[in-house]
């Protein structure tokens, strides 16, 4: 008997990455548009891990880009008012919390309880952030850190 793998309820470091530098951008504002290199520099990550999160983001129509001076990365409208829920629902994709697929498939897998319960906990994980906004994760405390983050002027 193959028995399910459980991967957990947790966020994939390139979702967390995409939220880190969502929440900078929610506050770049009072520091003027930001550049992908300046947010990876301010939440202290490898520019080009950046780069394919702001790339998702911008594909997600959460976060646009302006080119030329006075141009950076901002928040869409979008990106103001969306659920955390559905946010990270789009980049973690529509996977299941426990894989009962592959080469010996799990002979449970067609009705299995433990499988259902799992698929409910993340539906409820999931439902909980949805009650949040970017802007709830950026309000006081949070927002002076962010803004405080350093971030050096473009080369």
């Amino acid at each position: 008997m193959r028995i399910c793998y459980l991967h957990g309820v947790r966020l994939t470091k390139f979702t967390d990455l995409a939220l880190r530098a969502v929440m900078r951008l929610a506050v770049s504002e009072q520091d003027g548009p930001l550049t992908t290199r300046q947010v990876a520099e301010a939440v202290d990550v490898p520019y080009a891990h950046m780069a394919k999160a702001v790339s998702r983001l911008q594909h997600l129509g959460v976060v646009e880009a302006r080119r030329g001076r006075g141009g950076g990365l901002g928040l869409t409208v979008l990106g103001r008012r969306a659920s955390i829920g559905w946010l990270v629902r789009e980049l973690e994709g529509e996977g299941e919390v426990v894989a009962c697929e592959g080469d010996t498939p799990c002979p449970l897998r067609g009705d299995c309880r433990l499988r259902r319960a799992l698929r409910d906990a993340q539906e409820a994980f999931y439902a909980s952030l949805d009650r949040l906004t970017v802007a709830d994760l950026v309000s006081s405390p949070n927002g002076p850190v962010l803004i405080g983050l350093s971030v050096r002027p473009p080369d």
